[in-house]
């Protein structure tokens, strides 16, 4: 028997960490890695496991100095802090595993510091490599021959984690993407062909979701339309199971926009209680789009303006993903970015410098033309040299492209646009519910009015600029005289937080008082 520990290692302040909007919901950490709980749930019952996250705990090096194996995942942003976990563990002589997306595609990155390192999907190899450890065995090196089978993935151990300090819960229905972007990984890692899992697996995650008494959660599919047919049963059956149990949760998720080119689908994930939906848009400029192979957003007859208004109209929140230093963007590349976000009314826009990730076409073809930079970190932010612009003007463009988006002005005008003058309809198939189970209403009700009052007193108090707490108080009570909603206020309120997080990355990076952080 093995006394097991896993870590995944704790976030630099970045765009999705919502370092600063956390302790406003008196949160520690945005949401839970979903390999920590997966690979526990892997681990034969005779074996013994703890997870630690240490972005919602410290470390505690003398305990993981008396495990059997600790095993360290992570990120490509998380690389650095990695290795630091690493060398402390050698130094104290502990047999480590490392796994994930960042050793996945760049295997040779921690040298001597692991003992073991698992390459791609571990559903196969974890179990494997346990057994080969405990006949003495075991390889170096596990790599899966074939993707993982998907209706056989066991529910994840959520109770394994301090599920308390988290502001939303996670889950994966699938794992794949049709699609063939020059720059993304996840087609490299998880192939273009999606799995799904079946409805009964999905009920038991759901169960064992709400069990943890989580009402948030994220849907964590890098694109849960990938196979379109097969999905929409699904989402039935997650709306089924939503009403039976009185929609206790909220979800968002991440899609392709063809989306917006499917209404049966657009209305399946509504009836699921799927609010927001996260989507790669890239780039105005359809050069662009079409350099990295980003062919799906360029398919005629809409704008990719039209297109999000008909996801956002059909009751979805687009929050998207933008990138700046294609081959095909010069200095215009800027206001262009600026100008579709405007008008595209999308509030949430996860904006980042092209990144060239190891194992990636992108990776090959920057290498083969000498334009990647090889230091650890990048000197300007990425590993890219671009085309038509300097890497400085790259840099500072960005900077201030983010200073432009989440300007207050800027930022309450779109999600005023959205949510007042569009009259953005959230959360309609829950709603629809409450209105037939009155006492439901009242009680939801309730819980968003004191939950809004909170988060909003906290905003009052956490906030040390003045001129932005004023803002906060006169954008909420326009919303308030317009939408008198407690939990669209409570929504409202939320982007307020998330919008000062957002802010001070900006501000601080173009005053240079912190590392630029590329959001990509």
């Amino acid at each position: 028997m093995a006394d097991i520990v896993l870590v995944n290692p704790r976030f630099e302040i970045s765009y999705w960490g919502l370092e600063m909007a956390l302790p406003l919901m008196r949160k520690k950490a945005n949401l839970p890695t979903a390999c920590l709980p997966l690979l526990a749930a892997l681990t034969p019952g005779e074996h013994t496991i703890t997870l630690v996250d240490e972005n919602v705990e410290d470390i505690d090096f003398d305990r993981l100095a008396r495990a059997d194996i600790v095993g360290v995942t992570g990120m490509s942003v998380q690389r650095m802090r990695m290795r630091e976990i690493l060398r402390e563990l050698k130094a104290r002589d502990v047999f480590t595993a490392v796994g994930g997306p960042w050793v996945t595609v760049q295997e040779d990155y921690f040298g001597d510091l692991a003992d073991v390192i698992f390459i791609g999907e571990a559903e196969e190899t974890w179990p494997k490599f346990l057994a080969d450890w405990q006949q003495g065995r075991h390889q170096e090196r596990y790599e899966q021959l074939e993707k993982t089978d998907m209706t056989r993935v066991p529910t994840p151990r959520f109770d394994l984690l301090k599920n308390e300090h988290y502001a939303f819960g996670s889950l994966q229905f699938s794992r794949g993407c049709p699609f063939q972007c020059e720059f993304c990984d996840i087609i490299v890692t998880f192939g273009r062909r999606p799995r799904l899992k079946t409805a009964p697996q999905i009920r038991r995650e759901l169960d064992a979701l709400l069990a943890q008494k989580m009402d948030l959660a994220l849907i964590v599919d890098d694109n849960l339309i990938g196979n379109k047919q097969a999905i929409k049963p699904l989402l039935k059956e997650v709306a089924d199971w939503q009403r039976e149990h009185g929609f206790p949760f909220n979800f968002f998720t991440e899609a392709s926009l063809d989306l917006a080119d499917d209404e049966e689908l657009m209305q399946g994930m509504i009836e699921a209680n799927i609010t927001a939906v996260f989507i790669g848009i890239e780039s105005p400029n359809e050069a662009s789009l079409r350099e990295t192979k980003k062919f799906q957003n360029v398919r005629p007859g809409r704008t990719l303006v039209e297109r999000v208004h008909a996801v956002q109209d059909a009751g979805l929140d687009v929050w998207c993903g933008m990138i700046i230093g294609f081959d095909h963007d010069d200095a215009q590349v800027f206001e262009q970015q600026r100008k579709f976000l405007e008008e595209s009314r999308i509030i949430h826009a996860m904006v980042g410098m092209l990144a060239a990730i190891p194992k990636t076409p992108l990776h090959k073809r920057l290498a083969a033309e000498g334009r990647l930079d090889e230091s650890d970190p990048p000197e300007y932010g990425t590993n890219i040299v671009p085309a038509q612009m300097t890497r400085a003007e790259l840099r500072d463009g960005y900077v201030q492209l983010l200073n432009q988006i989440y300007d207050p002005t800027s930022y309450f005008d779109r999600l005023e646009e959205l949510y007042i003058r569009a009259g953005f309809k959230l959360g309609q198939a829950r709603r629809a519910y409450w209105r037939k189970h009155p006492l439901a209403w009242t009680a939801a009700m309730a819980r968003f009015s004191a939950m809004a009052a909170g988060v909003f007193l906290q905003l009052m108090v956490y906030v040390p600029d003045a001129a932005l707490r004023r803002e906060y108080r006169r954008r909420i009570g326009r919303f308030l005289r317009a939408r008198p909603d407690p939990e669209l206020l409570f929504v409202y309120v939320l982007k307020c937080a998330m919008h000062y997080h957002h802010y001070f990355m900006a501000r601080k990076m173009a005053a240079e008082e912190m590392a630029v952080v590329n959001s990509f």
